[in-house]
């Protein structure tokens, strides 16, 4: 049973993580409500994100060369006036630190305060209706080539969010995507390559933490395999065709989906 809990962890994880409806919350609801736990369930958490990073880093590739090797470049010829690549790149990096710093310092206290199911289901309601009122009032024309430093730390900083289960880092991202007149899927797409180093960091913090302690059983590995190889595949194809469906399509879907959620968790949790 603890495989097949695994492989289904892995899945809501590979939909949820790049869908605008929190990742991290779902996975607390399948937690309390399925009552599956591993020694350490945000060990098993971690490895779950890990796969979606590897679905990352597979569908971002020429992406993560390209900004990449422009930002090395730049330490030797620094030409960020001209060469797009290069102030991207460094937009990328500058965006990434509020998220770093919130989640290095506070990573203790947020994992306590607010993973809890009443703080998801809050989280998914009031983060739903700022997603419909985004999604309906705001005009975005942008591509992320016409992004400025000041709409790249702006990003970053509603990232900072993202931390708390619920919120949902794709969702604040492309919340702040948007009131920066991103396209839809462009905002989905600067929100993707922006969780990247964040993602990274927490996992192989979390997993060197996980292997100092002896927390993980020999038989516990396969779980962690399984959950892992499910959330990568999953990730893989939810990223293509959430960006191929953001092109056309409006993302009401989804806030009306974490609404109806958050009420149902709430009402569950307030009648047993």
């Amino acid at each position: 049973m603890d495989i097949f809990y695994s492989i289904l962890a892995g899945i809501i994880q590979g939909l949820t993580e790049f869908l605008p409806i929190s990742s991290s919350g779902h996975l607390v609801l399948f937690h309390d409500f399925l009552n599956f736990n591993l020694p350490d369930d945000l060990a098993f958490d971690v490895v779950l994100h890990l796969g979606t990073l590897a679905a990352l880093i597979l569908f971002f590739y020429p992406e993560i060369i390209k900004y990449l090797s422009a930002w090395v470049q730049s330490f030797f010829k620094w030409d960020l006036k001209n060469n797009n690549n290069q102030r991207l790149a460094w937009y990328l990096f500058l965006a990434t630190l509020p998220a770093a710093l919130v989640g290095y310092f506070l990573e203790g206290q947020i994992e306590t305060i607010f993973r809890s199911s009443l703080f998801v289901a809050l989280a998914l309601i009031l983060f739903g209706i700022i997603l419909y009122l985004a999604d309906k009032y705001l005009v975005f024309s942008k591509t992320i080539e016409q992004l400025n430093l000041k709409n790249s730390l702006i990003i970053g900083f509603f990232q900072v969010l993202a931390l708390v289960p619920g919120v949902s880092r794709s969702g604040i991202t492309i919340i702040a995507g948007l009131s920066q007149k991103l396209k839809r899927d462009e905002a989905a797409r600067f929100g993707f390559i922006l969780a990247m180093p964040i993602v990274f960091a927490a996992g192989l913090k979390k997993v060197l933490d996980l292997f100092g302690d002896n927390l993980i059983a020999g038989s516990d590995f396969v779980i962690l395999a399984l959950g892992f190889l499910s959330s990568a595949v999953t990730g893989y194809f939810c990223i293509k065709y959430f960006l191929e469906f953001l092109e056309s399509h409006s993302l009401k879907a989804f806030a009306y989906y974490r609404i109806i959620l958050g009420i149902i968790v709430l009402a569950f949790l307030f009648l047993k």
